[in-house]
C-alpha cells in the first residue's frame, strides 16, 4: 500500500513538475531551440525557424516544412504543412494546398466555417466575417457574436475594443458579452476594469460598465497599465494623473509621463526622466535618458547611454551597459518579468537575474521570453 502511495505521488509530482515547466526559445548557430531556466537547451536548436510555445505546443520549420511540438520536442504534428499559425484553445490554422483550414491537436479538419476567409484564433476567439460586418466563434466553432457589427480589434486579456454599425465604440470580451456600450466615438483598451474614453469631439473621461466620468479639462488620456492605481492625461498642454474615477489625482505639470504600475510612474521634466510615487513624490531624481516601469520586484530600466536597473531608492543596481528591448512589441513594458530581464550585451542576449548575474552564465544570438508550459 505504501509503495503504491509513493508511486502515485511521483506520477502526480512530476505531472506538475511538466504542467509548471517553463521554456524560452532561443537561437544558437543559425538554429532556434528551447531551453529551461538554468540557460539549458531541453530542445536542441535545430530548427530553421520556431515559435515560442503556445497552448502547450510550439510551431516549427523543419526543412521547408511547418510541424508543431511538445515540451519534450516530440512532434505532436509531423512537418507537412506549408504555412501554419500557432495553436490557441486547441486550434490553429494550417494551409492545405491553397486553402486555409482549421485543424485540433490530432490534426483533424474542423468544419467550422465556409467563410472565404479564415482567421487565426486569439483569445479563444476568431473573427467572422459577413460582407462587410465582424463576429466571433469560440473554439467549438459556434458563432457567439453574429457579424453585426462595424470593427472588432485585436483581444487583450479577453477584452477588445469594437465599433457599431453608427460607428460608436465600446468594449466586448471573448465570451461575447458587452462589457461598456458602445457609446463613444473612441475608446482605448480595457483595463482594471475601466477604459479612456470620448464622447463627440471635446469630452474626454473614463468608462466602466455603468458609468463615464468626465476628466474636467483633459485633451487626451492614456491607457491604465494592469495593477497601476493611475493613468495619465494631458490638460493646458501637462501632463498630469488621473484616478479610474476620472479625478485629477496629481495636478498637470509634467512634459511627458507613463502611467503608474506597481506603485511608481515614469515622469520627464523636458530634460530627463525620473519617477515619482502616488504621493506625486520624486522618488528617484531626474537623471535618465530614458525609463521603464518598475517591476513587481522593486527594479526599473534606466538609460545613460545603455541600460542598467535601479530600485526604488533610486539606487543603480545594476550597471548601465546593456542593450534593451520590450518582449511583446514597442508599447510593452521592458524590463524584469517574473525576474529576470532580456538584455543585450557585445550583440548577443540573454536574461539578468535581480542581483544582476546572468542566467546560466551564457548570451545567446537570440532570445525570447519565457513562456509557461500548461
Amino acid at each position: 500500500m505504501k509503495k503504491a502511495l509513493l508511486i502515485t505521488l511521483a506520477l502526480v509530482f512530476g505531472l506538475q513538475i511538466v504542467f509548471s515547466q517553463e521554456l524560452a526559445k532561443a537561437r544558437e548557430d543559425g538554429k532556434f531551440g528551447y531551453i529551461n531556466k538554468k540557460a539549458e537547451f531541453v530542445i536542441q536548436p535545430k530548427y530553421k525557424k520556431a515559435n515560442s510555445f503556445a497552448d502547450g505546443v510550439a510551431l516549427v520549420l523543419d526543412g521547408e516544412k511547418w510541424g508543431y511540438i511538445n515540451p519534450n520536442g516530440e512532434w505532436l504534428l509531423e512537418p507537412q504543412f506549408r504555412k501554419a499559425e500557432d495553436f490557441n484553445s486547441g486550434v490553429a490554422m494550417v494551409l492545405k494546398g491553397e486553402e486555409w483550414i482549421y485543424i485540433d491537436k490530432q490534426g483533424k479538419e474542423l468544419s467550422y466555417s465556409n467563410a472565404e476567409k479564415l482567421y487565426p484564433f486569439k483569445d479563444g476567439v476568431a473573427f467572422v466575417r459577413e460582407g462587410k460586418m465582424v463576429g466571433l466563434m469560440n473554439p467549438k466553432g459556434e458563432i457567439i457574436v453574429k457579424p453585426t457589427y462595424k470593427i472588432i480589434k485585436g483581444f487583450r486579456g479577453g477584452y477588445a475594443r469594437f465599433a457599431n454599425q453608427s460607428g460608436l465604440w465600446g468594449i466586448i470580451d471573448n465570451k461575447g458579452n458587452i462589457v461598456i456600450k458602445p457609446e463613444y466615438t473612441f475608446v482605448g483598451n480595457y483595463v482594471n476594469g475601466v477604459v479612456r474614453a470620448k464622447k463627440g469631439e471635446e469630452v474626454f473621461g473614463i468608462a466602466s460598465a455603468n458609468s463615464f466620468n468626465k476628466v474636467d479639462g483633459a485633451t487626451k488620456i492614456w491607457d491604465f497599465k494592469d495593477g497601476g492605481k493611475y493613468t495619465i492625461a494631458r490638460k493646458n498642454d501637462k501632463i498630469g494623473f488621473v484616478d479610474k474615477e476620472g479625478k485629477w489625482v496629481i495636478e498637470p505639470q509634467f512634459i511627458e509621463a507613463k502611467a503608474f504600475k506597481n506603485g511608481y510612474a515614469c515622469v520627464y521634466d523636458g530634460n530627463k526622466w525620473g519617477f515619482i510615487d502616488t504621493n506625486g513624490k520624486v522618488v528617484v531624481d531626474y537623471k535618465y535618458d530614458d525609463v521603464d516601469y518598475f517591476a513587481a520586484n522593486g527594479l526599473a530600466p534606466v538609460k545613460m547611454e545603455d541600460w542598467g536597473f535601479v530600485n526604488t531608492k533610486g539606487e543603480l543596481v545594476i550597471e548601465t551597459k546593456y542593450g534593451i528591448t520590450a518582449f511583446l512589441g514597442k508599447r510593452a513594458v521592458k524590463g524584469f518579468i517574473n525576474d529576470l530581464a532580456r538584455v543585450k550585451y557585445k550583440k548577443k542576449w540573454g536574461f539578468l537575474k535581480p542581483d544582476g548575474k546572468l542566467l546560466g552564465d551564457k548570451w545567446f544570438k537570440n532570445l525570447e521570453p519565457f513562456i509557461k508550459i500548461k
